[in-house]
């Protein structure tokens, strides 16, 4: 690897040496952020520790449903872009960019289609894609950066939340979610589907492209695919997870199939399976009338499960899939329970009251979007999960936005919009990204800084001036 870096690659690995040293485990910060607000509580409300405690316990569990569904999306998304379909496709659109800008450009505006549309789906695509345009140069004899790959691949998770996967908007579309008796039921017609979010969305994809376009090293102080990660140069991307599958039984020497070999292998099944989910989804579509009133968590994960089933083409191969997904859903099953205590403190006590009466104090209809963002952004540092996160102020932010007139959508949006801004920081989602590319946090840092940094104005702009 080349000795001498860029003062944006010293940027990122000061980011990252810092990060290492002083930010500790999400997990961490769930139980810190518990202690928080157990001890915000005690001080500002009539309840006591006892009392508190029990908040806390009565809130525990509450978010279980919740998190099956964040754990089903990042699975689902994850089987769909790891498929033979989606990686021949990249494969092919990968052998276009012809300099280093280009390649940069073109992974960011994939990675950020993918996201936009689910964000599981856009991670891994940016991932992939980012070996595959890197790969393609090589074997073309040209050296395309890899680290400003990786990280246009990671900006898949600063365009997600205005997106029809993002988790706020799909629960607050979800009957009987936490907050209904707040601002009820919000259709994705009312946040994601609109003006207002489709600007923001607009907005990313030119900025983050352009911006892309001119971090991109010169090819000559460019270090490639070769320098980090020689492993992936010929590797096929879905053997980089080994399969755990006892071996087939055998017969001297010649294998053969039982029939659960039969019965996990067969299309059948799994077509048969996929099409009458499609049957479902194409009637309740049909009986809602359109996609923005219907969609919700539940059927958003419906149809990921659907169209995961007809791209893997057999039970067993879906199921493995879905296997090598689940390491990255680990952070969202353990820390959840505690996300959904912290909650049942804040609104338990009564602490959700004064911080939204706080919230009106300083607030305007106008600004109030701006201020949500901000609040959002800050959130993010401490719970990586944008739904995890609007678990517990997503109250807050709704309750406000009631009292102030705004729409609960555009709440939502704002919200969202300071979610996604701060994972160019909070490199939390990067994880399974990094395992595939096989780069460091160090190494994407200093890039993903920077578009945090340039995204900054036009957020706040956008979320002041676009109409909703």
């Amino acid at each position: 690897m080349s000795a001498s870096r860029s003062p944006i690659q010293a940027f990122g690995q000061g980011m990252a040496n810092w990060s290492e040293k002083w930010i500790p485990n999400p997990f961490l910060f769930a139980v810190l952020l518990t202690i928080i607000a157990y001890i915000a509580a005690n001080v500002a409300t009539p309840d006591g520790p006892i009392e508190n405690v029990r908040n806390w316990y009565g809130g525990f569990w509450t978010l279980l449903t919740f998190a099956m569904q964040m754990v089903l999306i990042l699975v689902t998304g994850y089987a769909v872009a790891d498929s033979d379909l989606v990686s021949n496709y990249l494969d092919k659109l990968a052998a276009w960019p012809d300099n280093n800008s280009q390649a940069a450009a073109l992974t960011g505006v994939v990675g950020m289609f993918g996201g936009y549309f689910h964000w599981g789906v856009g991670l891994i695509v940016g991932a992939i894609f980012a070996i595959f345009v890197a790969r393609a140069g090589y074997k073309r004899g040209k050296t395309f950066h890899y680290p400003i790959l990786c990280a246009a691949g990671y900006t898949s998770q600063v365009i997600w939340h205005v997106g029809p996967s993002t988790s706020a908007g799909l629960l607050s579309a979800t009957e009987d979610h936490p907050f209904v008796d707040t601002i009820g039921v919000v259709p994705l017609s009312e946040s994601v589907f609109t003006v207002y979010a489709l600007g923001i969305a607009v907005l990313v994809l030119i900025t983050v492209t352009i911006t892309l376009y001119f971090l991109a090293p010169e090819e000559e102080n460019a270090t490639g695919i070769e320098d980090y990660a020689p492993s992936l140069l010929d590797a096929d991307i879905e053997a980089l997870s080994e399969p755990t599958d006892p071996e087939p039984q055998t017969d001297g020497g010649v294998e053969q199939a039982t029939p659960a070999d039969r019965i996990n292998d067969s299309r059948l099944i799994a077509y048969l399976l996929a099409l009458g989910m499609l049957v479902y989804i194409v009637d309740y579509l049909a009986q809602v009338g359109t996609i923005g009133e219907a969609l919700d968590l539940n059927l958003f994960n419906f149809i990921f499960i659907t169209l995961g089933l007809f791209l893997h083409k057999t039970p067993r191969a879906y199921m493995e899939a879905i296997r090598d997904a689940t390491e990255g859903a680990a952070g969202i099953i353990l820390q959840f329970p505690f996300y959904a205590g912290i909650l049942g403190i804040i609104s338990g006590s009564g602490l959700s009251d004064l911080i939204a009466e706080a919230l009106l104090d300083i607030a305007t209809p106008a600004t109030f979007p701006v201020i949500a963002w901000l609040l959002g952004g800050v959130m993010n540092l401490f719970v990586p999960s944008g739904g995890g996160e609007w678990g517990i102020i997503g109250g807050i932010i709704g309750g406000t936005a009631v009292e102030l007139g705004v729409p609960p959508g555009k709440a939502i949006i704002a919200y969202g919009t300071g979610d996604m801004w701060t994972n160019m920081f909070q490199p939390f989602w990067a994880i399974p990204l990094l395992g595939l590319t096989k780069v460091r946090a160090r190494d994407i840092l200093g890039y993903t800084m920077i578009i945090m940094i340039v995204l900054t104005p036009v957020f706040g702009l956008g979320l002041y001036f676009l109409p909703y």
